[in-house]
């Protein structure tokens, strides 16, 4: 038998969030951030349509000139910021092959990239695939989640590269200010760092503004901008993203892109051209429903006795199990094995994420209301 496996992918550690996807039928799954909404109608109108007329060949390897000019033209209404449809936006494989791109692109061995955590689980895996250093900066519960700049800028050696970071956050559901994002503008121009910023929950907001960075005064010309459908437009299953950057950033994403995937997949494509032009009520009515069931859930995880600070995005909250006296993997081990609801153990997120865990309300209102009945009884086993 062949072991002679790289060093770089027997040291990779396995996804946090991959341990609880398969549940039996009597777990209540809080475990993963998945719409359970199906995708809108236009959307899977279209992709059959594009079936229908034979468009099951590739596309341009930056993807259709249509959903590219249709990115750039919501990114320009939405936030003011302009990309060239043609020189400045890749189609991707979801947002993970854009991360992966974004860090392929900008790291060389030994090359260190400042993380904000507690973070999405694949940004460490995605820096340390392309050779880098991982410095994980902590956001922290008692500032809710905050950004912290000072931290931020402590981190920063003559290796730094880039600084990583994803708002709205996937685990806590922070929000940066303008103003935050501003200074960590200014910090990257001053040093010379690039930023790359997940916003893949843009339109996921729940009373506050969504600031895209590359729309701040300096971050344009060195920031790499992640987006994508799966989570505004609920297409997980379609695998579609998208990346933008300056020219100069982009050719190097392309070059990697042509041969990593060729194109994205050509279907998922048109239905995520009708997602833009048609679906905007549809994403404003799963907001709603997301935002009915943050209050829900905050309200109940706090009534059990578990500190909660209040999601502003996404469909996650993070709430503190460390008072219980257990791990945050003991604490979901237990969660699952006792009361059959499965929650992430926060330490697969990122430092600062040990003594809490990822509970998404992305599933349906009459699931968290018995979710939330089991997590009280649990704690009250405690």
């Amino acid at each position: 038998m062949f072991e002679k496996l790289s060093t770089r992918s027997k040291n990779l550690k396995p996804s946090a969030i991959r341990r609880f996807f398969a549940v039996p039928d009597d777990v209540v799954s809080l475990g993963i951030g998945e719409p359970d909404f199906d995708s809108p109608p236009s959307v899977i109108k279209a992709s059959h349509a594009a079936l229908d007329a034979g468009k099951t060949h590739y596309t341009a390897n930056s993807g259709t000139a249509e959903l590219r000019q249709l990115v750039s033209e919501d990114l320009e209404k939405r936030y003011g910021v302009r990309y060239n449809p043609d020189a400045e936006i890749i189609i991707t494989v979801g947002g993970s092959e854009a991360l992966y791109l974004a860090m392929a692109s900008i790291v060389d061995p030994g090359d260190e990239v400042i993380i904000l955590t507690p973070c999405f689980v694949s940004y460490q895996a995605m820096v340390e695939l392309s050779g880098g250093i991982c410095v994980e900066v902590p956001c922290k519960f008692e500032n809710n989640f905050d950004l912290d700049i000072d931290a931020v800028k402590a981190a920063i050696t003559p290796k730094t590269k880039a600084i990583l970071f994803g708002f709205p956050c996937n685990p806590t559901g922070a929000v940066a200010s303008r103003e935050q994002l501003q200074e960590l503008a200014n910090l990257a121009v001053q040093q010379d760092i690039a930023l790359v910023s997940d916003e893949l929950y843009d339109q996921l907001i729940y009373g506050v503004e969504h600031v895209s960075v590359p729309s701040l005064p300096g971050a344009f010309d060195r920031t790499i901008l992640i987006g994508g459908f799966s989570k505004n437009y609920a297409m997980t299953g379609f695998r579609i993203g998208f990346l933008a950057a300056p020219a100069a950033i982009m050719n190097s994403c392309y070059k990697i892109h042509q041969y990593l995937i060729m194109s994205a997949p050509t279907i998922a494509q048109y239905g995520a051209a009708a997602g833009i032009r048609e679906s905007q009520a549809d994403v404003i009515r799963m907001r709603d429903e997301y935002n009915r069931r943050r209050k829900f859930v905050v309200e109940s995880l706090r009534a059990a006795g578990l500190p909660t600070v209040e999601p502003k995005g996404a469909f996650y909250v993070f709430p503190k199990i460390a008072d219980t006296g257990l791990t945050s993997e003991a604490f979901a081990l237990s969660l699952l094995d006792k009361f059959k609801v499965a929650v992430v153990p926060g330490n697969g997120f990122g430092a600062g994420g040990e003594g809490f865990v990822r509970i998404s309300y992305a599933t349906s209102y009459e699931k968290l209301e018995i979710a939330m009945e089991r997590i009280h009884q649990f704690m009250k086993s405690l």
